[in-house]
């Protein structure tokens, strides 16, 4: 595994869900902002882990399989929240761990990390998953959370706050 340690470059978490869309959307504009690199990280773990060693190994597609499906998710991802015409703007790396290490090991030396993470938490739970959870506490560069849109509040007209102009807090 390589890690990307170019310190001018923007990493982010890519998973196919919308979620990592959001963080791609975002990530690909701060870095046109800031005239740097775009690197686009799958992680990927066989099917087969997690069983005992003297397990016998369930039919499933193969470790070569599983990396192609990866690619296609991560060129898909890609291609549907950049459009079809990213080319070589984007740095794909598709790499087989666990997804925070993963995550972490690309991103050090990067400028950031950027993930996607749900608008708000369910029942008072955290918005964060466990993956992102893990990359905030043990990252060596800032990350940044990227929330998916709201779609309810995307037509909605914006609301007027009251002016604090004036008003004093004690």
């Amino acid at each position: 595994m390589t890690e990307h340690t170019d310190g001018n470059a923007i990493v982010v978490g890519v998973d196919g869900s919308e979620a990592s869309m959001a963080a791609l959307r975002w990530a690909a504009e701060q870095a046109e902002v800031l005239h740097t690199d775009l690197v686009a990280v799958h992680a990927w773990e066989p099917a087969a882990n997690g069983h005992a060693p003297y397990a016998p190994v369930p039919a499933g597609p193969t470790a070569a399989q599983e990396r192609d499906r990866a690619a296609h998710v991560l060129g898909a991802t890609v291609r549907e929240a950049l459009g079809p015409r990213t080319g070589d703007a984007v740095l794909r790396i598709v790499v087989e761990g666990p997804p925070a290490r993963v995550l972490l090991q690309q991103a050090r030396g990067a400028l950031l990390l950027a993930l996607g993470r749900k608008a708000h938490g369910n029942f008072g739970l955290p918005s964060v998953g466990p993956v992102g959870r893990e990359c905030l506490r043990h990252a060596t560069v800032p990350v940044v959370t990227v929330p998916i849109a709201d779609r309810s509040q995307e037509s909605a007209e914006p609301v007027n706050s009251p002016s604090l102009a004036g008003s004093r807090v004690p």
